[in-house]
């Protein structure tokens, strides 16, 4: 089976980041999802179709660590919620609001179970045991991000993207020395870890 990604999110108190702010958010995570198939719908939510299941969760946590980024230069608390559903799509995918297959399925379950829950990331497939670990996987980044400060989102988007830490600095302009503190603080070392056990999980999926 081939395994693809659906993500399913939306973001966290846009109304309060005001309507600046919020623009900047919705043209940095319409550059970001350019080389995937996305809607938007209801202004603030919206769905990704990701071939390359390994990807889904890089995109996932760019996508929050935007919005904490920018939420943060606006002086609000802002996140995106996010559900990762991997499994079958049937092709072809003419429209997201009508794709079919377990991904679609699954994202959107796994969606809904983030609702009224302090919870920000949900991944799910069809395999119980693989559903176990990234459970745990989604949990420690849960707890990682919820305490990120906005400088920290900032630093982490761009590592993310594969950027160098040299590359950062040149691009943010700050000292190296700032920007290693922002990579200790943000426990950048923990991310680049879980997202590769993620990778692994997938690999064993294919």
């Amino acid at each position: 089976m081939t395994v693809q990604a659906v993500l399913t999110g939306d973001i966290v108190n846009s109304t309060g980041m005001g309507a600046a702010a919020e623009k900047r958010l919705l043209k940095s995570l319409q550059q970001l999802l350019a080389d995937h198939s996305f809607e938007f719908y209801r202004g603030d939510s919206f769905q990704v179709y990701i071939k390359d299941a390994g990807n889904a969760l890089p995109v996932a946590l760019m996508c929050r660590a935007a919005a904490i980024s920018i939420g943060g230069r606006a002086g609000v608390l802002s996140d995106i919620r996010i559900s990762i559903g991997l499994g079958k799509v049937v092709q072809p995918v003419k429209t997201l609001g009508t794709g079919k297959g377990d991904a679609f399925v699954l994202s959107g379950r796994a969606f809904d179970t983030l609702a009224g829950t302090d919870n920000r990331l949900a991944i799910s497939t069809a395999n119980q045991l693989a559903n176990e670990g990234l459970e745990v996987i989604a949990a420690y980044l849960g707890a990682i991000f919820k305490v990120m400060t906005g400088k920290q989102a900032g630093v982490i988007f761009e590592l993310l993207k594969g950027e160098s830490q040299q590359e950062v600095a040149v691009k943010l302009k700050k000292s190296k020395s700032t920007i290693h503190q922002h990579v200790t603080a943000g426990r950048w070392t923990e991310i680049e870890k879980l997202v590769q056990h993620y990778k692994n999980i997938i690999n064993q999926l294919l």
